[in-house]
């Protein structure tokens, strides 16, 4: 039998409960984000579709949204647990005012000044029966869209995710939560498959909308509220670090990752999907359960820290980025694919910047007064 006595280095080198549940900064977060951009930004681009055999991992940007899913479900859960276990309960009115405070005014900016610039500028009348439903956050069932809002669905999903789940997290008994999360994620699976169409259940349609569920929808943002309540469990936390606990755990579940992603099945709807997405929650375990893992050098350095950073903004202006920079590039004769991806990225982000130090900063700064 082997010896159970752990020796002091080996004891020391694995991740510690305790420093985890202290941690206030995942410092590696802000690098995951880049890297999710990066690959949105990517995929609008005007580059791999010009390209006669790209490889398929270059033609699955979309993707990085469904990693942002993962990740704001594990931080809004973590946030909401840690605040119970340090308050005795979270609070709501706390949690909406500050959710309201990072996601809606510059959403509602981008938003009006597009429908303006569509319908007030341009004429076209027919945006206007859509315009309400961005500001309702119901664009992911919209059927149509005004041009540069169709990133604003992955808006819709996680406004509606931060709407119920606090909700339901307060209201489902601990000891059945998990159980609970397994059957949403399970039921997404099936419902984005068309499974509940056997048993009778079609999309609602009204006009202009059609209610039912899309691609891989709710499932990464609830596998990431999953993955948070693991690791603020005690035991979960070192049953997971014993396989992510490692330095090494981190370039590999990427590099993991990566292979799915190139060699799936060309569609990935349904159980692609959530091999994917538990993928990329073993990625962000790998990278959160300890803070010195391999690749800690990449993701914090300073220029991928800041774009992590202003993210969101960068979400939303970069469809603007790249029709401003389309424009400019086709007046002075530079139309090519790789020109208009990094000057287009260039601006967006100059955008974001802009946006994040003069307009987002002041609403954020105002998270810590009464509400």
């Amino acid at each position: 039998m082997a010896s159970e006595t752990t020796r002091p280095e080996e004891k020391a080198s694995r991740p510690d409960y305790q420093v985890y549940r202290e941690t206030r900064h995942f410092g590696s977060l802000n690098g995951l984000r880049f890297f999710s951009i990066l690959a949105v930004l990517w995929h609008h681009a005007p580059v791999w579709g010009q390209m006669s055999e790209a490889p398929v991992l270059l033609t699955r940007g979309f993707l990085g949204v469904d990693f942002f899913f993962v990740l704001s479900g594990f931080l809004i859960t973590t946030l909401l647990l840690r605040e119970e276990a340090s308050n005795g309960h979270y609070s709501l009115k706390g949690f909406y005012w500050r959710r309201f405070l990072r996601i809606v005014p510059v959403y509602f900016l981008v938003v009006t000044v597009l429908a303006v610039y569509y319908i007030g500028i341009k004429g076209k009348t027919e945006f206007l029966d859509l315009v309400p439903f961005y500001y309702l956050f119901l664009s992911n069932f919209l059927v149509s869209d005004i041009p540069m809002l169709a990133p604003t669905w992955s808006l819709s999903v996680e406004e509606q995710y931060y709407l119920i789940w606090p909700l339901l997290l307060l209201l489902t008994p601990r000891r059945y939560i998990l159980h609970f999360l397994v059957g949403l994620i399970a039921l997404n699976v099936v419902a984005v498959s068309g499974g509940l169409r056997v048993i009778g259940i079609r999309p609602i349609e009204v006009d202009p909308l059609v209610i039912k569920m899309f691609t891989s929808t709710y499932a990464p943002i609830l596998i990431g509220s999953g993955l948070a309540i693991l690791l603020h469990n005690k035991a979960g936390f070192e049953a997971l670090s014993r396989v992510f606990g490692v330095r090494s755990a981190a370039p590999v579940t990427f590099l993991i990752l990566l292979v799915l992603v190139n060699f799936l099945q060309s569609d990935v709807t349904g159980w692609p999907n959530l091999v994917l997405h538990l993928t990329m929650a073993a990625c962000l375990t790998s990278i959160v359960i300890r803070e010195d893992h391999l690749l800690r050098p990449v993701f914090t350095f300073r220029p991928i820290v800041r774009v992590g950073e202003i993210s969101y903004g960068l979400y939303l202006y970069h469809l603007i980025g790249l029709y401003i920079a389309t424009v400019v590039l086709a007046k002075i004769g530079w139309q090519g694919g790789w020109y208009t991806f990094v000057v287009y990225s260039l601006v967006s982000i100059g955008m974001a910047e802009l946006s994040f130090r003069y307009y987002e900063t002041p609403f954020l700064n105002l998270r810590h007064r009464k509400t």
